[in-house]
């Protein structure tokens, strides 16, 4: 399958995929035709186009930040982040991206 976005392989990667606008980064080459990992990076790269990139980083770290203080461990503080549960919730359908919403990671935060 062919991506809009460039996928480079970094083997020091600290995660499996990363989205930094406009690339996507992957840890292994057989990632790079991994549906699912880089679906889920481009739903983060629509999540940074639409906070214009760099407010995207920023909420992002705030929202970990935040969510450090309430749960004692990276890994929920991580899957907690609004843009990850938005990511993780959908990206195992290809065809998200073509219904999603402007701004649709809003829904995604906890009450």
């Amino acid at each position: 399958m062919k991506w809009r976005y460039p996928v480079l392989v970094v083997p020091k990667l600290p995660a499996n995929g990363m989205a930094l606008f406009p690339f996507i980064l992957v840890k292994e080459a057989s990632s790079k035709f991994d549906e699912v990992i880089i679906c889920h990076e481009i739903i983060h790269l629509r999540q940074q186009i639409e906070l214009l990139v760099l407010p995207f980083y920023f909420f992002y770290l705030i929202n970990y930040l935040y969510n450090r203080t309430i749960f004692n461990n990276h890994h929920e503080a991580y899957m907690n982040i609004v843009f990850e549960r938005e990511a993780y919730a959908n990206d195992a359908f290809p065809d998200y991206l073509k219904h999603r919403k402007l701004f649709s990671w809003i829904r995604y935060f906890k009450n």
